[in-house]
């Protein structure tokens, strides 16, 4: 492989040139992720792009929820050996300012959704604890990310309608991930065949970056199946310019009222307990107003048409609109969801932001000892 501009910089961490990463695992991914809502609920959207060097593959779409449907384009090309070409099509990405400002494009497009918007920090990024996860001998996931909350400015377009995007409306939070969990197409399953048979797989995953104007609340809680923890976050970073610093909490518990016969979250309530002695809990409820359901048409969750690090050649790039007026529409891609909520706190605080959730498989604690088994 040849060397790139990204070899310029002085930050090599192994011998190779940067169009090579520390492993040849197909599953080590790069990826930026943006949410942005207008703090009404009447508008949001998810957006991402990432890398997959040992696929040979980048991929970017972003997924806009307005009135009753979920607005779709997406794109992948060749990687090639240029790391720092941020370009898909339509979107890119441009670092303004590391861990502070960034600018995301969405071109204009025969499907009527695209963008220029700018986000800047309105705190510190906030580092994740490190994921890990090894199923028999094989790692699934070694993964690192930070997240941030913030605010957005320029313009987006979506369904004829233009909006004027203003930090003082419009906010949102971002993360970067990066490491080893399953991208690409599917791999054959091997000797995990025997979890699916004897109903011993599942995940639980909730991940909540709640702004408010002097800091983030930061809940994320994984378990699996029997409900064994696998990482946890909580706790509160001051906004930038705000005295102070990180303050942890204990494990977060998270109590879900889930929509009758789904698996989509109708409501939750959030404590995170206080470590210091004499110290106050904090709770939070989540309540609902509109959700960008990753399961549809974004790569997340693979599909036949879609897939993260799925390659469909040198460049391709779609749309899709889907209807979501309904349940029944809704429950069809209800798995990985990022759902703008309005968030009422012990506190008295009154915020707005993603409560992002899922459940899939079988999950013990809430009586899903089926994979397909819905609350009743």
């Amino acid at each position: 492989m040849p060397i790139s501009p990204m070899d310029e910089y002085l930050a090599h961490q192994t011998t190779e040139t940067f169009d090579y990463v520390f492993t040849s695992d197909r599953n080590f991914y790069d990826r930026y992720y943006f949410n942005m809502h207008d703090s009404k609920g009447d508008f949001f959207m998810v957006a991402g792009l990432g890398q997959y060097p040992n696929l040979g593959v980048t991929d970017a779409f972003a997924a806009i929820s307005h009135g009753s449907k979920q607005y779709v384009v997406r794109a992948s090309r060749a990687l090639g050996s240029d790391r720092l070409d941020t370009s898909v099509g339509p979107f890119r990405v441009e670092v303004i300012e590391g861990l502070q400002s960034l600018r995301l494009r969405c071109d204009e497009n025969e499907w009527g959704l695209s963008f220029d918007i700018r986000f800047d920090g309105a705190v510190p990024a906030l580092e994740e604890p490190k994921t890990f996860v090894r199923n028999r001998s094989r790692v699934m996931q070694d993964v690192s990310r930070y997240c941030q909350v913030g605010h957005y400015t320029g313009s987006v377009t979506v369904a004829g309608q233009t909006y004027d995007v203003t930090p003082d409306h419009w906010q949102g939070a971002r993360d970067r991930s990066w490491g080893v969990r399953p991208v690409g197409e599917r791999e054959a399953p091997g000797i995990a065949i025997e979890d699916m048979k004897n109903n011993v797989h599942g995940f639980f995953h909730q991940w909540i970056p709640l702004q408010l104007d002097r800091g983030m609340y930061k809940v994320m809680l994984d378990r699996d199946y029997e409900g064994r923890m696998i990482v946890e976050e909580a706790a509160f970073i001051p906004s930038i310019g705000r005295p102070g610093g990180i303050r942890h909490f204990g494990t977060p518990e998270i109590e879900i009222d889930f929509i009758s016969g789904t698996r989509e979250m109708k409501s939750a309530r959030t404590r995170m307990p206080a470590l210091e002695p004499g110290g106050e809990d904090v709770t939070f409820t989540s309540t609902p107003l509109r959700t960008v359901y990753l399961a549809a048409g974004t790569g997340y969750i693979a599909s036949e048409e879609w897939g993260h690090g799925h390659y469909k050649g040198p460049l391709v790039v779609q749309g899709e609109t889907f209807d979501m007026s309904t349940q029944a529409q809704r429950s069809r891609y209800a798995m990985l969801n990022e759902t703008l909520c309005r968030f009422d706190l012990s506190t008295g605080e009154v915020a707005y932001g993603m409560h992002e959730n899922m459940c899939l498989g079988v999950y013990r604690p809430f009586g899903f000892d089926e994979p397909g088994k819905m609350a009743p």
